[in-house]
């Protein structure tokens, strides 16, 4: 094949939108790594170069993702610019067809293919494992830091942790309880002013060590058998299983090689199972890369059109059909598992759909566009790529230029003065945030439905839930896209302004470039109320319902509820834990109440009640009180009584209120926490800066507003897709930034 003028002309109008979509696209899913494994790590003390070999680990999954995505979308977005300015008419004029422009296409979609079949075959099985072994490794050496203060932590098997503050120097804990229910109902419970976790590897043993403190043991069968100790320290012995499986992280179905993929196929056949997931992984693996050709045919077949609206109108096209052929696959995988399809086909079925609708569209646009094309008048031109395309741009320009003039020029109209130049520009704008904000929370749906996907034909969770879990995740999603969306529209706006001379006229006509970007700038600020008022409205208790949805969804195991979460702590600072409780008749079974001293920090009484009612106020039922401040000679007084008052448990409502967590609470209620912690003596720079935090990220939304209207005017003659580029950069910076400095911050340095 002879590599035409054409040809060259056609990629390097289709490859940088796929670089940039490309980008785009990987850095957005990228973002919740970011934000929180990332900032995380750093927060504990990791080294740099171990964090980006993490981030590192990441890309191939995402990549799997995004390179035929981003084919799409270059394509669409290429000839799109290429129709909307007649070009794709005159080249058809001139003779070269719609299968003639295939030719560099193709050639583009085997490239991208090749990339994406070495992605799924060889890197992302070796990087998702790499990935897991890296955070396993990195986790299980500071697992200390995995405690936050004044929440439970309960992910060691029967042993619950509660401690006041964690240092962020990863020196240990302060003010330590440690409950371990592995023997008995009623567990024995270490009171210490020290704590840490000391793990050793090699000889897979976990222990909590705790330093100056207390332990208390009640007999199972005789309460009062209690029994009291001091000690100078203490290690509490861990199941190493909890922190370091005996074979390290397990690969999962998509870190298996194509042999590991097989033999897993030949041991579920053998064992009488249906061997259907390896077998739809191994056609995934190669169907997905053919899906580039595939997605080269319909970008082609729909790219070429005599429309006007160009790359941004081709951008939500390509999403259109990207959601298409998932609904498809994801549709082929269901029927796969229920038997319906074979597995072997599953797999192949949205390239054999939309493989079909790309060549049929090719085939009905070849003849439809060329006989069209083919009037006198056309075919008079003597050089219809460069001058029909140059006539058509000029009187365009001009016909703009003509309107902005007119537009200036009017009475001004509107509320508070705002002239009628402000609603072109705010229709503009507000076109492109709404597509671009659209866009992007699409590729956030697709690729969590990616990830989560297994968990629904493994029948692990239903649709259902699926769909309850995208609804509560949804204000989070638009949380991390709003900004994105409005410095991409930003920029593509006064780009195209500039680009269209149309910021020219406005200045010659009296207009500043900031007068003509106040509408953005006041769209700016709306956006940073809106990032505030959802993370103090519906944030906080939606990512409260996506959390637990995720752990049901992973996990397969219903979360607790706030009712039955078995562990809660007063406002004075005593420690509940009961059996179960009944809302309905405010009844609390098997409670037990614990109570400190401050200084030191030791138990100070403990209170086991059968049953405790509220009728105007909380009635136990066989209850015991030990009195630990006034025990002598480890002799520890015990009162027992039928039915006793218990003024100090708290009203019942307290034990429906959510526990308190610095993410997953609004600015208000954090501040209020914090305040009363502050009070109590308590380190609070963590919350501090999540309570800092939750006031600066609503106003990204304008500082990179402010960054990009004069930073438009540097790449606007290159048209509206290096916006979109160099609103990626900024935006990847941002967040960057911020997560480090977050980071540095928590960590109190």
């Amino acid at each position: 094949m002879i590599f035409r003028t054409t040809d060259r002309y056609i990629l390097r109008e289709v490859i940088p939108p796929f670089l940039l979509a490309l980008l785009l696209f990987t850095f957005l899913l990228m973002i919740p790594p970011i934000m929180e494994v990332a900032e995380d790590l750093i927060a504990k003390g990791v080294d740099a170069q171990t964090i980006l070999h993490i981030m590192g680990t990441l890309l191939p999954q995402g990549l799997g993702i995004t390179i035929p995505i981003s084919l799409l979308l270059g394509i669409l977005m290429g000839l799109g610019r290429m129709s909307s300015d007649r070009e794709t008419v005159a080249l058809q004029a001139c003779g070269v067809s719609v299968f003639r422009m295939l030719y560099p296409l193709m050639l583009l979609g085997v490239a991208t293919s090749i990339v994406t079949c070495y992605i799924l075959v060889v890197a992302l099985p070796d990087a998702n494992q790499a990935f897991r072994e890296i955070t396993f490794r990195t986790v299980a050496n500071r697992a200390e830091g995995e405690v936050k203060p004044r929440v439970f932590y309960q992910d060691f098997p029967s042993v619950l942790l509660y401690t006041r503050e964690v240092s962020t120097t990863g020196s240990g804990w302060s003010d330590v309880f440690v409950a371990d229910m592995r023997k008995s109902i009623q567990p024995d419970v270490y009171v210490a002013e020290q704590g840490q976790v000391v793990l050793d590897e090699d000889a897979r043993r976990v222990d909590i060590v705790l330093r100056r403190g207390t332990g208390h043991h009640v007999s199972p069968d005789e309460p009062t058998a209690y029994e009291a100790h001091e000690f100078d320290e203490i290690a509490i012995e861990l199941d190493p299983d909890s922190v370091f499986p005996r074979t390290g992280p397990q690969r999962g179905i998509r870190e298996l090689s194509l042999t590991q993929l097989r033999t897993e196929t030949i041991r579920l056949s053998e064992l009488g199972l249906s061997p259907h997931r390896p077998i739809m992984e191994m056609h995934r693996k190669f169907s997905i890369p053919v899906a580039c050709l595939v997605f080269t045919l319909i970008g082609l077949g729909l790219g070429v059109t005599s429309r006007k609206d160009g790359r941004l109108a081709s951008f939500a096209l390509g999403i259109a059909v990207v959601f298409t052929y998932y609904v498809v696959m994801y549709g082929a995988e269901s029927m796969a598992k229920g038997e319906i399809l074979s597995a072997h086909i599953a797999m192949w079925l949205p390239n054999i759909v939309l493989g079909f609708f790309g060549l049929a569209l090719l085939f009905w646009r070849s003849s439809s566009v060329e006989r069209r094309l083919t009037l006198p008048f056309l075919a008079t031109r003597s050089d219809p790529l460069s001058v029909g395309a140059a006539e058509y741009s000029e009187a365009d320009t001009i016909k703009q230029s003509s309107l902005i003039a007119k537009v200036i020029a009017g009475p001004r109209k509107g509320f508070l003065g705002l002239s009628i130049l402000d609603g072109y520009v705010t229709r503009a704008y507000l076109g492109i945030v709404g597509l671009a904000f659209v866009g992007l929370l699409g590729i956030f749906y697709i690729s969590t439905f990616i990830d989560l996907s297994d968990k629904l034909f493994k029948g692990q969770t239903t649709g259902l839930i699926l769909l309850r879990y995208f609804y509560f995740a949804t204000p989070q999603f638009a949380y991390y896209v709003l900004p994105i969306a409005s410095l991409v529209a930003t920029l593509v706006t006064v780009g195209l302004l500039t680009k269209t001379s149309e910021l020219t006229v406005m200045k010659a006509c009296g207009i500043s470039l900031y007068r003509a970007a106040l509408p953005i700038f006041v769209f700016s600020l709306i956006w940073s109320g809106v990032l505030f008022g959802l993370s103090e409205t519906v944030l906080a208790t939606a990512n409260r319902r996506a959390e637990a949805l995720n752990h049901e969804i992973r996990s397969g195991i219903p979360p607790l509820d706030v009712l039955n979460r078995k562990w809660i702590v007063g406002e004075q600072g005593s420690i509940y834990h009961y059996l179960s409780i009944d809302p309905d008749i405010d009844e609390i079974e098997s409670l037990s109440v614990y109570d400190f001293n401050d200084q030191p920090w030791r138990l100070s009484r403990r209170t086991f009640v059968n049953r405790a009612s509220y009728r105007n106020g909380w009635n136990g039922h066989d209850v015991w009180i030990r009195d630990l401040v006034d025990a002598e000679e480890n002799v520890i007084p015990l009162e027992t009584m039928d039915v006793a008052p218990l003024p100090f448990l708290e009203p019942p409502g307290y034990f429906e209120t959510e526990p308190p967590d610095a993410e997953l609470m609004n600015f208000t209620d954090l501040r209020s926490y914090i305040d009363e912690l502050s009070a109590s003596g308590f380190d609070v720079v963590q919350l501090v800066v999540a309570l800092h935090r939750k006031v600066s990220f609503p106003f990204v939304t304008l500082i990179l507003t402010l960054i990009a209207v004069p930073f438009a005017l540097t790449i606007g003659p290159r048209g509206a897709l290096y916006g979109v580029g160099a609103g990626v950069s900024l935006a990847l910076i941002y967040w960057t930034i911020i997560s480090v400095f977050g980071a540095i911050g928590s960590a109190g340095l």
